[in-house]
């Protein structure tokens, strides 16, 4: 199968996207595919529509992106293209991309999880991994997901939404700590735990440099959760423990940060609850082919979702990688499965609309 791992593009997790486009590409290279790893932002120069086949190979390559702390910012992405071109879409992408069989989503963050890119594909009747844009969307969205999950009886944090230029809530309806976070974004990226009314306005502030519209969350008290869903079956829970501060940016991709236990070493109860609460939430927010719902526990409150992931990260630190592992599912095998499992999808929905 030909098959494109789109990578890199323009949101802040930019460098995280690179890490596991590259690392998918190899895997699926090693499981006989032909494939091509694209940056969605930069794309690729072209002297003529024959070179596109030159891109894909069996052959895996020795691309390693490392992950640095660095939160990159619109400014210092845009400079990456110097063609003076403008737009998501880098240089014959989308070419590139209906040459596929199908495309793996290595995106993350806002450009690449909040539907837009789904949306393109879709009109281009381009087959591509994950969820589409509508549940790509409000899984990206937190203030939407949050209140489908309020409305399907899914236990989550209580907030208030602020937007950009509106006055500060006079009282929070809960007490410090509290979260800030935007509503769009990923990788706890402009996210604050704040302690106090002079902590709220600088986090607030920081938080708005990377969306106009945030959430101040009812701080939970409890240990750290995340469990995958693929192609309907629940991976093991893997627990997530920081081993000084709380899982931000930094503790995510950076050695020795942190340690992650799985299977996780919870009451049976839990765990089995856990994974049928994931595919709940799976479910309400329409997702399709894979996903990864992240939690918190207490044994006085129960279990409350945190978030929901469409585009789960797939670096050598990333938590679905280490799910899988833990019930003998290699990382080849579980990208194989990612892509077989959506192209399954599609073939389903073709013979329904022939039936038609």
């Amino acid at each position: 199968m030909k098959i494109v791992v789109l990578a890199g593009g323009r949101s802040t997790e930019r460098n995280v996207s690179l890490s596991s486009g590259a690392k998918v590409a190899n895997a699926l290279r090693s499981k006989g595919h032909n494939v091509a790893l694209v940056d969605l932002f930069l794309g690729v120069d072209l002297q003529s529509d024959a070179e596109i086949a030159e891109l894909f190979t069996t052959e895996q390559t020795e691309a390693n992106y490392q992950i640095s702390d660095a939160i990159l910012t619109d400014d210092a992405i845009n400079a990456l293209r110097t063609d003076d071109t403008k737009g998501l879409f880098g240089r014959n992408v989308l070419k590139i991309l209906q040459s596929a069989d199908i495309v793996y989503l290595g995106l993350h963050g806002e450009d690449g999880e909040n539907g837009k890119v789904q949306a393109v594909l879709d009109l281009s009747e381009i087959r591509y991994t994950g969820s589409d844009p509508l549940s790509s969307g409000m899984a990206m969205n937190k203030k939407v997901s949050k209140e489908i999950m309020l409305f399907n009886q899914i236990q989550t944090a209580a907030f208030v939404l602020v937007k950009a230029n509106d006055p500060l809530p006079t009282k929070l309806p809960f007490d410090y700590p509290v979260v800030v976070k935007p509503s769009n974004g990923g990788s706890s990226i402009g996210t604050h735990i704040v302690h106090t009314d002079a902590e709220l306005q600088p986090a607030l502030a920081d938080a708005l440099r990377f969306d106009d519209e945030l959430l101040i969350e009812e701080f939970i008290q409890g240990r750290e959760f995340s469990l995958g869903v693929v192609n309907g079956q629940a991976m093991p829970a893997i627990e997530i423990k920081v081993n000084d501060g709380w899982y931000d940016f930094e503790h995510k991709f950076q050695d020795n940060k942190t340690t992650f236990v799985t299977p996780p070493d919870i009451p049976e109860k839990v765990h089995a609850d856990m994974k049928t609460i994931a595919i709940k939430t799976l479910d309400a927010l329409g997702m399709s082919n894979y996903g990864r719902i992240d939690f918190l526990w207490n044994q006085k409150d129960g279990l409350y979702v945190i978030e929901a992931n469409s585009l789960p990260g797939m670096t050598p630190l990333s938590l679905l990688p280490q799910e899988a592992a833990a019930v003998g599912i290699g990382y080849a095998d579980l990208c194989n499965s990612i892509v077989m499992g959506k192209w399954d999808l599609y073939e389903q929905k073709n013979s329904r609309q022939t039936l038609v």
